[in-house]
């Protein structure tokens, strides 16, 4: 059974993981068959948004706990699991991405990743395991990228200004379709726009679908 880390934020589209985009993402890789495996760092939360008016609270929560929300109890902490253990790491959006694993949206093109998932991401690189990420999280694998002095073919959509700021980060920026997923030609990463583009529930979850399609083909040729 290809077993698969899918790596939460927090629980919430402006200070969490996109719940949409983590629900269709497991609901995927669980219609092929897949053993999921929901980690989250153990950390507290750049900041807590109500979601209700787009407010920060000035609340303190920890990603993890808010993460169990999404994975119904059971997520492990990130520091404690290791790439070589899965076939298949997998990351949904969610400004938590951007906040909770990097600090992107803060700081741009100059961020800092959380360090228990950037060894998570730099030891799959390292073993060949096959990386999908949607939404904005193709930002916490650019600064991964960055700092091993790599580079790999990313989207976050169509969105300009974004696509620059990864581009400063070393990365190839490219366009692509919010139904469809974008995979690098020479490593096995596979990315999709989800709701930087979508504009419904349906979309997103055609992109999610293209996006693990192509992850488990990738594990299926990995694997041999």
């Amino acid at each position: 059974m290809t077993k698969v880390a899918v790596v939460l934020s927090g629980c919430g589209v402006f200070d969490g993981s996109e719940i949409h985009e983590a629900v269709l993402t497991l609901l995927a890789l669980d219609r092929a068959g897949c053993e999921v495996v929901c980690v989250a760092p153990d950390v507290p939360q750049r900041e807590v948004v109500d979601h209700l008016t787009g407010k920060v609270t000035g609340e303190t929560r920890n990603v993890r706990t808010e993460s169990a929300r999404i994975a119904r109890g059971k997520v492990e902490d990130v520091r404690d699991v290791r790439a070589g253990d899965f076939d298949a790491i997998a990351f949904p959006g969610g400004f938590g991405a951007a906040k909770n694993l990097c600090d992107f949206a803060a700081e741009g093109a100059s961020c800092t990743v959380e360090p228990g998932t950037a060894k998570l991401l730099g030891d799959a690189l390292e073993l060949g395991v096959p990386v999908a990420l949607a939404c904005i999280a193709p930002a916490v694998l650019a600064g991964v990228l960055r700092d091993r002095g790599e580079s790999a073919e990313l989207t976050i959509g169509t969105d300009g200004a974004t696509g620059a700021n990864l581009e400063a980060m070393g990365v190839v920026h490219v366009p692509c379709d919010v139904r469809t997923a974008h995979q690098d030609p020479s490593r096995p990463i596979v990315t999709t726009p989800a709701y930087m583009l979508a504009r419904s529930v349906s979309e997103t979850a055609a992109g999610i679908d293209a996006m693990v399609e192509r992850l488990l083909a990738m594990v299926a040729r990995k694997n041999g």
